[in-house]
């Protein structure tokens, strides 16, 4: 994926604060304590949390996803968002190595 592309996926006000929320997702979600957050958080939950409609919620997560940012995981017929760790250190070195 091009540089573009990721700064784009970083470029919305609500898709930033999903990746803020999903950094501490036990202090974010508390309505999921009870169930963990092994696999990481129920996309209703942060539909929730967002207020916005659910088609709006999944194209916005969609997006993260593609960029690299967050993986999903299906378990039944909930879907679970974590964010990829991994993505964020990249990017820090991508930013302090070329820009």
């Amino acid at each position: 994926m091009n540089y573009v592309e990721l700064f784009k996926a970083l470029s919305n006000k609500s898709r930033l604060q999903m990746l803020e929320w999903l950094k501490e997702p036990e202090l974010n979600f508390p309505e999921q304590l009870v169930a963990g957050f092994e696999h990481g958080v129920c996309v209703g939950q942060i539909q929730a949390k967002a207020g916005l409609t659910q088609s709006t919620v999944s194209e916005y997560l969609s997006i993260l996803q593609r960029a690299g940012f967050i993986e999903s995981k299906r378990v039944g017929q909930w879907t679970y968002y974590k964010r990829n760790e991994k993505a964020f250190t990249a990017l820090s070195e991508l930013i302090e190595s070329n820009l």
